[in-house]
């Protein structure tokens, strides 16, 4: 059954935006406040309001709650490797080609599969669809590091500092071509391609912002060695600006070409930094490459 809340908007808060100040004062993610607006499951003063509303003040607003639809993922003792745990988080490091989200074609070996077998019931489960305890993702071919909540609070204020932009995601890639400055910064809208619906590309028509700041660590004639720094974290950001520039990441058969003997593109999330959400202590984790990028590396090495 669904739940209905109430709330009442003050003086103070004229002129903010309704997904924002629902997000701020009930479990729930703007993006998922946007998804109930839409279904006509949110009302001001017994109306129903667009997205974009901005209170007036003194408005009754009534959120309808629907239940969690449960998922079809299973639990699987799939191994993990677990950087840093405690009751309110995990810091996982992904391996390259697994798939954080059970979905259309593949149902299982995933993250999720592998967080419920070893938190069982202790995740998160916030937007109105049970997506255990993922704050954020990485592609399936992209290795390194992702949190993952264990309760609905620190699942909040974790997707708060990324939305915030406190919240230190740093990548390692190889891409393709000769880097013309040993640094830089891409800052170019994202938004879902016209024509192909599984790709993201650069556009100012449905698009958010989207900043991302690389440095080159080596540059191999053809090909770049980069840091990269994620400022905002868009769906597949790093691939399309790289991309976008000129310098796409090398394997990647989306946005760029295949390259022989490397599955899916050479992009590793190598640190994450958070403000634990109940000690409020800064927290860096750092992963090691992994074998296949290593390799990559030394083959550009003997080229």
């Amino acid at each position: 059954m669904s739940e209905t809340v109430t709330l009442t908007a003050s003086d103070t808060d004229r002129g903010t935006r309704i997904d924002k100040y629902i997000s701020d004062n009930v479990a729930l993610t703007r993006s998922a406040v946007q998804g109930l607006i839409e279904k006509g499951m949110v009302t001001a003063d017994g109306s129903s309001i667009a997205k974009n509303y901005k209170l007036r003040g003194g408005e009754v607003i009534a959120v309808e709650i629907p239940e969690p639809e449960p998922m079809d993922a299973v639990p699987e003792d799939i191994p993990l490797d677990i950087v840093y745990e405690d009751d309110d988080l995990l810091v996982v490091n992904k391996p390259k080609g697994m798939v954080v989200h059970p979905a259309h074609g593949n149902y299982t070996g995933t993250l999720v599969n592998a967080l419920l077998h070893h938190c069982g019931e202790s995740l998160s489960g916030i937007n109105g669809v049970i997506r255990p305890g993922i704050v954020h993702r990485i592609d399936k071919n992209t290795s390194g590091l992702l949190i993952v909540a264990k309760n609905d609070a620190s699942h909040l204020k974790l997707a708060e500092q990324i939305k915030v932009h406190s919240f230190t995601r740093e990548y390692e890639a190889v891409v393709t071509g000769a880097m013309k400055q040993q640094s830089g910064t891409v800052d170019a809208p994202i938004g879902r391609h016209k024509t192909d619906r599984k790709k993201m590309c650069v556009t100012a028509e449905n698009s958010r912002n989207a900043v991302t700041h690389y440095e080159v660590l080596r540059q191999y004639g053809g090909f770049a060695h980069l840091r990269l720094r994620l400022e905002t974290g868009r769906t597949h950001q790093i691939r399309v600006h790289m991309a976008y520039i000129g310098h796409p990441v090398l394997g990647d058969d989306v946005y760029g070409k295949p390259y022989k003997g490397l599955e899916g593109q050479c992009l590793h999330a190598r640190k994450i930094g958070f403000i634990h959400p109940t000690t409020g202590e800064y927290m860096e984790f750092e992963s090691e490459l992994p074998d296949y990028f290593r390799a990559v590396l030394n083959k550009l090495e003997k080229m």
